[in-house]
């Protein structure tokens, strides 16, 4: 007879911390159903890791090593039916396939996929289910405590994460040394020493925040191998993300943009990362040498790293996925356009890019130094007493980092160097000058509403556009039509709001998709619109217009009502962080819409399709986006002759594009870039 109770006793003091999946010499999974509901979740108990093969003596000394117990079978196998499913649909294991449990009345016990509990010989080598007893994480709160940390052999170095309920996260990792002021940097090499990626580096310069030591990235995944060379079918597909904040502000540690959730529900490894912002990532000067792009070339570097090194946090560098919202989506096309980053990734996401006209124009295209220099290089050069100095560079280089930050000239701008970026523009003509990967695009339905001013009481329309840099000889039309209420700002905001998002986001990106499939430039095209979206507390412009209106029945506001729905409102549901960032559900869709986005994106990642597979789904039991998936249909692809695009709402539906007779007013019809 097996004696558990003596091992149990035995064990209880062997708990170390940072262990790591080579000491216990076993691939190490975190398993949970994860429907986005946090520590109120129904199945907030779900969650077991996952052992290989080994005896039963061996499975509980190393469930013990990790602060854990067997599963034990007195939890109820509902707990854990879709987990058990998961790994069979997987086919790392047959539905006949028994796992090590808690010994049942002290004798050795497994369990298979069908719940059924059977005697096994404690030395046969079956792989064991542990607890899973991690805490829920937050924005506002993590346990790194040594009982949760793990440890990780990369990139030269013994990197110490932790994991929480859903995930491991390890934290400002670094991929880059900090270079000389205005030089590129390169990639980091550790030295064999023990590292610490227990929380975030510091974010880059901005504002009053920062520090110019800021090349760190992050990571969450819900698989850690044991192996330097992981089978190729356990690895996971990576999301790669790059952050807004127009090319001056902005982390990868932003809570909106913590990637647990997603890597644990879709299950695919999250990296996010910091890169030079402001005149300290694209100032270029016209001396030869200092030629811009510093952060576009950090993403780079970043990737790089990722390529080389995500393998041991159990992520497959052959299915690396770059995804951006606002300038993170301009950085995404302009790695599509760079020949630096060229086979570093094998797909794209653009999340509302700008382009078109006004404001959002140099995010598509790129100035050469020479113009750049006239929009702001001397202007720099100028508040900083460095025009007329021997060296321009050595003297920027004498002020601190807030003095450069924070100049009235910003640097913001892409160029063409000849190096990292050798055209002005994205090349949608020529195959050969793109990377021909999978594209996923499009917008919020209100992009632009977050990108004006509310107008004045007495200003006309023509006034408020003419100040806002944008088109004001497409007003009045039939095509821009000026709405008759009662609220005569309002209604200038109204169809100027519609004017910016067409102008600046949503034309240029459907010329895009155009151009890229007319030309042969990517394999498959995929094009969206969210109409359904909820915005950050921390970034509402022109309170409450971007905001589901408020009422007695829906105190937390109702989006079944007209809304503008703006730009940034889509980063909760593609992460899935509501809940996570402490915001309440409003309506009984969001949280079913959450998951269906948060599905659709990591499909995207995994198949290279954002319609997720019905097999996949129901394994996990997914049954809201199950039921979506059955009632809406696949995504449509972009072909020729039928421009379709997905429109994201509750339920969502297949609709042509919009506004394309809008867009040829505006001069930026779908043809934009292939005549």
């Amino acid at each position: 007879m097996f004696n558990f109770i003596r091992v149990t006793l035995f064990l209880a003091a062997t708990v170390n911390a940072a262990l790591s999946p080579s000491s216990i010499d076993s691939d190490l999974s975190i398993i949970i159903h994860n429907d986005l509901l946090e520590g109120n979740s129904t199945l907030a108990g779900s969650g077991v890791l996952l052992l290989d093969s080994m005896p039963l003596q061996k499975a509980i000394e190393t469930c013990h090593s990790l602060g854990e117990t067997l599963w034990s079978y007195q939890a109820g196998v509902s707990e854990i039916r879709n987990d058990l499913d998961y790994l069979t649909f997987q086919g790392k294991y047959s539905e006949s396939q028994r796992y090590w449990i808690a010994p049942v009345h002290n004798t050795p016990s497994t369990i298979n996929a069908n719940g059924k509990v059977q005697r096994a010989s404690a030395n046969t080598h079956l792989p064991g289910l542990c607890t899973q007893s991690a805490p829920y994480s937050n924005s506002d709160s993590q346990d790194t405590s040594s009982r949760w940390q793990v440890s990780v052999h990369s990139n030269n170095e013994y990197l110490t994460g932790f994991r929480d309920r859903v995930s491991f996260r390890f934290l400002g990792i670094r991929y880059a040394p900090q270079p000389k002021r205005w030089t590129y940097s390169e990639l980091y090499e550790g030295t064999g020493n023990d590292a610490s990626a227990l929380d975030y580096g510091s974010e880059c310069p901005q504002s009053s925040s920062g520090a110019e030591d800021c090349f760190f990235l992050n990571i969450w995944t819900p698989y850690l191998p044991k192996s330097t060379r992981p089978k190729k079918e356990k690895l996971k597909p990576v999301m790669f993300w790059i952050h807004g904040g127009a090319f001056q502000t902005g982390t990868g540690s932003d809570p909106t943009v913590d990637g647990g959730n997603l890597a644990s529900r879709g299950d695919v490894v999250v990296v996010t990362t910091n890169y030079r912002l402001g005149n300290l990532g694209f100032l270029a000067l016209d001396d030869g040498t200092t030629n811009g792009n510093y952060g576009l070339a950090d993403q780079i570097i970043a990737l790089e790293w990722v390529q080389r090194n995500i393998l041991d946090f159990g992520g497959d560098p052959d299915r690396v996925t770059i995804f951006g919202q606002s300038a993170g989506a301009g950085s995404v096309r302009a790695l599509l356009a760079s020949q630096k980053s060229r086979g570093k990734f094998a797909g794209a996401v653009m999340l509302s890019n700008l382009g078109g006209v006004g404001y959002g124009t140099t995010y598509s295209e790129y100035y050469s130094i020479a113009e750049e220099m006239e929009v702001v290089g001397n202007d720099i050069l100028s508040e900083t007493n460095c025009t007329n100095a021997s060296s321009r560079i050595e003297c920027l280089r004498k002020l601190s980092a807030s003095t450069i930050i924070n100049l009235s000239a910003s640097a913001r701008y892409l160029v063409v160097d000849g190096e990292y970026l050798r055209t002005p523009e994205l090349g949608l003509k020529n195959p050969k000058t793109t990377a021909n990967v999978p594209l996923l695009l499009g917008t919020t339905r209100d992009d632009g509403a977050a990108f004006i001013a509310y107008p004045s009481d007495n200003e006309t329309i023509q006034e408020f556009l003419n100040a806002s840099d944008l088109p004001s000889n497409v007003v009045p039309s039939p095509l821009f039509p000026i709405p008759s209420g009662t609220n005569h700002t309002l209604d200038i905001f109204n169809t100027s709001a519609r004017i910016c998002t067409d102008g600046v986001f949503r034309c240029i990106d459907q010329a895009t998709a155009y151009a890229g499939l007319k030309n042969h430039i990517f394999p498959s095209i995929f094009f969206y619109e969210f109409n359904r979206t909820y915005q950050m507390p921390g970034w509402s412009p022109n309170p409450p217009l971007c905001q589901a209106p408020i009422t007695p029945e829906f105190p937390y506001g109702d989006p079944s009502m007209e809304y503008f729905k703006c730009h940034s409102g889509e980063l909760y549901y593609v992460f899935g962080n509501i809940l996570r960032v402490g915001l309440p559900l409003r309506d009984d869709f969001d949280l079913p819409f959450e998951q269906y986005v948060l599905d659709s994106w990591a499909s995207f990642a995994r198949s290279a399709d954002p319609t997720p597979d019905l097999r996949f789904l129901k394994a996990r039991g997914y049954v809201n986006t199950t039921r979506e998936v059955e009632r809406t249909g696949s995504w449509d692809r972009f072909q020729e002759g039928s421009y379709k695009m997905r429109r994201l709402q509750w339920p969502s539906e297949t609709v042509d594009l919009d506004e394309n007779l809008q867009c040829q007013a505006l001069n930026l019809s779908l043809s934009y870039y292939t005549t």
